[in-house]
């Protein structure tokens, strides 16, 4: 998949929410799947009882999708989130090495403006709320000129995130597959148990006030 192949979402007034750009449809390869963080092979999801208890994070969290969140997408019916997996600085991980932990899954890429402009609040969520409870995933797609994703976090002085990649973009198929990514940037809110609580098609202004109390809801915790 080469980079023009994955649409960018237009950059909104700052501050204010954003929607995806309508794109062209993408072909899309479906992993193998597990109980939870899976899928089964013909895309449909597997294993949705895993989430009975996610309503209710769900409901906590929908009255706080406003501001600068407002663009969340609060599923009605949380199901497990898609099977992904992704390079790391030691490794390779999917998300279910992250479970009991709440997650906000975010797709970038350096050639994606929005994304880099995103990113430092990404990078200060994640200092702030970071921790045993709570991690902003965020992984890049980026396919060439692969020696720039570092880079590019060096200068945004990006340094709370752990470098997450995929350089031949199956999360970003993954997704797509799912119905969950239009374009770039894209965050999900997953549960501890891995089921989706909501999807956003935009940036963000994640170091907000409003991104901290909502993230808080999904964690369980009161707003600090």
């Amino acid at each position: 998949m080469t980079e023009p192949d994955i649409p960018k979402t237009r950059p909104g007034p700052a501050r204010r929410p954003v929607r995806a750009a309508i794109i062209a449809a993408c072909s899309a390869a479906v992993v193998g799947g597990g109980l939870l963080y899976g899928m089964t092979r013909g895309g449909k999801e597997a294993g949705s009882g895993a989430c009975g208890d996610s309503g209710s994070v769900a409901d906590r969290v929908r009255p706080l999708a406003r501001g600068d969140v407002a663009a969340l997408n609060i599923a009605k019916s949380p199901g497990p989130m898609a099977r992904i997996a992704f390079e790391t600085g030691d490794g390779r991980k999917n998300l279910g090495d992250f479970r009991g932990k709440t997650l906000l899954v975010n797709l970038w890429a350096t050639w994606c403006i929005p994304c880099r402009e995103e990113m430092p609040a990404l990078d200060r969520l994640q200092a702030e709320r970071g921790g045993a409870d709570f991690e902003v995933v965020a992984i890049s797609i980026d396919t060439t000129r692969l020696e720039k994703r570092q880079a590019f976090l060096a200068e945004a002085g990006v340094k709370n995130l752990a470098f997450y990649a995929d350089p031949t973009a199956e999360v970003f198929q993954v997704l797509k597959k799912a119905g969950k990514v239009v374009g770039l940037p894209t965050s999900i809110l997953v549960d501890r148990d891995g089921c989706e609580i909501g999807v956003m098609s935009g940036p963000a202004d994640w170091a907000s006030a409003d991104a901290a109390a909502l993230v808080m809801a999904a964690i369980g915790a009161p707003s600090r």
